[in-house]
């Protein structure tokens, strides 16, 4: 059998010089990942006398091929390995090694030639925060024996929040002797799987370690996450705060903010508001400043208290966007007597989840008390009430019923829109399993997972 170092002759340079690398460091204990299932091996002297892949021990250039997904920092300067610790941002290379192990003596009869062979990875979308998930990697023959062999590698989150998998696209390519040299492999390759082969992807592999090759892909790691922020304005507009003490009858502005604070963009943003009872919508009020309005508020569509606005896609790190709308009171004659706290809450919602915000107005209303009754400002709850004025107490009610206008809470400062709202791809990136794929592939998830922890 010829060496795999014919393949590195045929190469990319930068693939040539990534195998240097590993040959000389991938001969690893294969117990840190999984591998299977368990079957006879064989020597680089000794090939199987019938068609099966990755069984040979001492493969020269690849060591243990048993042991063959392998991952890494996609660096020039980084190794592949058995683990990886993933952070928001990066990008990361998989790397996976096939070798039909059938002596060559048998290709001529036809018995060393591999038949419907085919390539399927397995990745999870997403891994919550500070847990390890796998990638695995099956390699298929209707003909072998075993008809599926399969390696995992384990992939760590290095973050305290949970992040997203997501496959380059067409980033998976074919190193080999032959003509598939260089080929790109369709993305059903983390579905349902792909055929490998070596004249063409037509599933034919003869045996020897001249027909072998890998296949590379990569995958960034993004981290979906947005704030909101919700406050309001009883002064027209000039200051903004979390709480607010207005009248009855009267306009207050409602803001809310939304700001992208992940690494991946947010398509179709979607904000909406849920009014409290007896405050209503102003129509027409509806305002939106974004780097696309150039900070300045435009006017915007109603919607925001009913079915809710979308408002874009924004750019990952800072993409952001304020809404304002106005809003009535209630009459005096729909308040009860003493504190009514109005709390008003707006909901953002993203491709990976939503997040609420509220702020509250108070209206105190004072109504004449009952002979021998007083109105007083409690002041443990801060709400006007009425007690006899024989329960008065000094150190726990007071008669200035200012006392209970609630101090406004400043919010942090905002700051304005820099970025313009992109639509359309931000990066070269698709999800690793989308929901129809998911559906495609469920039944080879369970399957796998299954034998993967037998």
């Amino acid at each position: 059998m010829s060496t795999f170092k014919t393949l590195v002759q045929y190469a990319p340079k930068r693939l040539g010089a990534f195998i240097a690398i590993l040959a000389a460091v991938v001969i690893v204990p294969i117990a840190v990942a999984a591998y299977g299932p368990e079957r006879d091996t064989f020597t680089f002297k000794h090939p199987a006398p019938y068609v099966t892949f990755n069984s040979i021990t001492d493969n020269p250039d690849v060591g243990d091929e048993r042991n063959f997904v392998r991952i890494k920092e996609d660096s020039t300067s980084t190794q592949y390995s058995d683990s990886v610790t993933v952070q928001p941002g990066k990008t990361y290379q998989v790397q996976v090694y096939y070798h039909n192990n059938a002596s060559s003596d048998l290709n001529a009869s036809g018995k060393g030639i591999a038949k419907d062979v085919s390539l399927r990875m397995q990745m999870s979308a997403s891994i919550a925060g500070g847990k390890t998930d796998t990638v695995d990697g099956f390699i298929n023959s209707s003909n072998a024996n075993p008809k599926s062999v399969w390696d995992s590698a384990n992939i760590k989150n290095g973050s305290s929040d949970a992040v997203a998998l997501r496959y380059v696209a067409d980033s998976a390519k074919v190193t080999s002797n032959g003509a598939v040299d260089g080929k790109t492999l369709p993305s059903s390759f983390l579905t349902t799987g792909t055929p490998l082969g070596y004249d063409s992807l037509n599933g034919t592999l003869k045996g020897c370690n001249e027909f072998a090759g890998y296949v590379t892909y990569k995958f960034t790691v993004v981290q979906p996450s947005f704030t909101v922020n919700k406050t309001v304005s009883v002064d027209g507009g000039k200051t903004f705060a979390k709480t607010g003490v207005t009248k009855p009858d009267s306009t207050v502005i409602y803001k809310v903010a939304y700001t992208n604070t992940g690494s991946t963009k947010q398509e179709n943003v979607n904000l909406s508001d849920k009014l409290p009872t007896g405050v209503t919508y102003v129509p027409g009020s509806s305002l939106i400043a974004n780097s696309e309005t150039k900070g300045s508020y435009a006017k915007e569509i109603d919607g925001i208290t009913t079915t809710g606005v979308n408002i874009g896609s924004y750019a990952p790190n800072g993409g952001n966007a304020f809404f304002k709308f106005s809003a009535k009171t209630p009459a005096a004659d729909a308040l009860k007597c003493g504190t009514n706290i109005f709390k008003n809450t707006a909901r953002a919602t993203t491709s990976s989840g939503y997040k609420e915000s509220s702020a509250d107005i108070t209206i105190n209303k004072v109504c004449t008390p009952p002979v021998g009754d007083i109105n007083v400002c409690e002041l443990a709850t801060k709400n006007i009430i009425t007690i006899k004025e024989n329960a008065f107490d000094a150190s726990k009610h007071s008669k200035n019923l200012s006392d209970c206008d609630v101090p406004p809470v400043t919010p942090p400062t905002e700051t304005p829109p820099e970025e313009l709202p992109h639509t359309g791809m931000t990066e070269n990136i698709v999800a690793v399993i989308g929901l129809g794929a998911l559906i495609a592939s469920l039944t080879y998830y369970v399957a796998s997972r299954r034998a993967l922890n037998q």
